[in-house]
């Protein structure tokens, strides 16, 4: 479960309490990861462009719009949707990627100062879930992509105290993750520190971190590739001094917010218009900023819909073309009995991934390195990826409010016990979910060479 107050004195970073500083730190990066994730697999990246542009054409035919003139509008509209709802799939997995990243650099900064870094059980563990410490509180869900989903984003990554005046507060006052990292930042740059150089980090140079990946990836409508991280955005850091601790924090703040000057909301609104240097966060100018990503997908989102509503044929949520159908904040429990074990499946590789980035940070040389390559890369880009897209073509009825939903990941920290290893117990998750599901039965080879990692 996510703390909700680490310091002993509220509001300031000292060398006292340096490691919990960072250790929220830690935790404000983990909490946003199934946030986004959540979002990211609720998305149908290629939906059915025919179909959309042929119900598009006949409710424009039956308006009076001539045949001719139908096909195209529908066309050009349908393509500009498939470009979206593509392109805001790529943007969020980017950021979660990125996100990723944050943890591990923030992990280092904690390994080379404070001591171990705690990533295991950091999830939330109940929705709506929020921030640590964040000023003005306010809600994060596991939900399906729409523009209060989108807003919630901005929030978070936002360079600029929030407008809302009506949210609550919280006992640790930072307005901005960057304004926390800042406090961090200062107690490092004031005071003489010991640096660890002893204990292992997750290091720049083995291939650990991939700024993209297939996920990252989407077309325009000229079938253009674009990849929407950027290599000199920031990479993985030994923090071994003050400089580089400096640096990590650095790369974390800018890659969310922008660089120093990036401005945030406006007049408490989504400022679309046009993008300006400090949106970036890499010296060439090729990646946006977390928060300029969700706004570009924010105002694309208006725009389109505003496009699909001046049609005259009655109001559209452009969502019900590309979005799937999955629940709020829906948890294992709430599945029926059949589908249960694959959820928990999921959540077992979800919470093994954890279990194996914080046992890099106890091993060194040949051992992290397969553990991380052979572990991490294998359950997050493969396995979990591929549960995550097997489950959503199952449906149940939800007992709460009676409709029917798309079965969706859950992202729930699972509770491996101490009896025997985490990957013999996955295994027993593996065939429990497939003996119910054999869909996912060309997994089991994937499971079986997964490093055996002990928590």
């Amino acid at each position: 479960m996510i703390r909700t107050n680490f310091f002993s004195k509220e509001g300031e970073v000292t060398p006292a309490n340096l490691g919990e500083a960072i250790q929220q730190a830690i935790e404000i990066e983990i909490a946003t990861i199934p946030v986004y994730l959540y979002t990211y697999y609720s998305i149908n990246r290629v939906p059915d462009q025919d179909a959309i542009s042929g119900s598009l054409s006949q409710a424009l035919v039956q308006k009076g719009v001539p045949l001719a003139q139908a096909n195209a509008t529908a066309l050009e509209l349908s393509a500009e949707l498939m470009v979206y709802a593509n392109k805001a799939g790529a943007l969020i997995m980017s950021v979660a990627i990125e996100e990723m990243l944050h943890m591990a650099l923030s992990s280092n900064l904690k390994q080379a100062l404070a001591g171990l870094p705690e990533l295991i059980g950091k999830s939330p563990s109940k929705w709506p879930a929020c921030l640590p410490g964040h000023e003005p509180e306010f809600p994060i869900n596991r939900d399906k992509l729409s523009l209060d989903q989108l807003m919630t984003f901005l929030k978070i990554e936002s360079p600029d105290p929030l407008p809302d005046k009506k949210l609550l507060k919280a006992p640790i006052p930072y307005k901005t993750i960057g304004l926390f990292y800042q406090m961090i930042k200062d107690c490092i740059a004031n005071n003489d520190l010991r640096y660890n150089t002893h204990s292992p980090q997750l290091l720049p140079g083995k291939g650990y971190y991939a700024q993209n990946n297939v996920d990252t990836l989407y077309y325009d409508k000229k079938h253009k590739p674009h990849f929407t991280n950027a290599a000199d955005s920031g990479d993985l850091l030994y923090v071994q001094d003050r400089e580089s601790a400096l640096h990590a924090i650095t790369c974390i703040v800018d890659q969310g917010e922008g660089l120093p000057g990036a401005p945030g909301f406006k007049d408490g609104k989504v400022d679309c218009s046009k993008i300006i240097p400090d949106d970036y966060d890499d010296f060439d100018k090729k990646e946006l900023s977390h928060f300029e990503k969700f706004a570009r997908i924010y105002c694309s989102y208006e725009q389109l819909t505003k496009k699909f509503n001046a049609l005259g044929i009655g109001a559209i949520d452009i969502s019900n073309y590309f979005v799937v159908n999955v629940a709020k904040n829906p948890l294992t429990a709430h599945y029926p009995a059949e589908i249960r074990p694959v959820s928990d499946f999921l959540n077992g590789v979800y919470t093994y991934l954890f279990v194996m980035v914080e046992n890099c940070y106890k091993q060194s040389g040949n051992t992290q390195y397969e553990i991380f390559m052979f572990g991490v890369h294998k359950s997050m880009i493969f396995i979990l990826n591929s549960v995550c897209g097997d489950i959503m073509k199952l449906t149940y009825k939800n007992s709460e409010d009676g409709k029917t939903y798309n079965v969706a990941p859950t992202f729930e920290d699972y509770p491996f016990g101490l009896i025997s290893s985490p990957k013999s117990q996955l295994i027993d998750l593996y065939n429990a979910a497939v003996a119910v599901y054999p869909t996912i039965s060309y997994l089991g080879q994937r499971v079986q060479d997964l490093p055996d990692v002990p928590l």
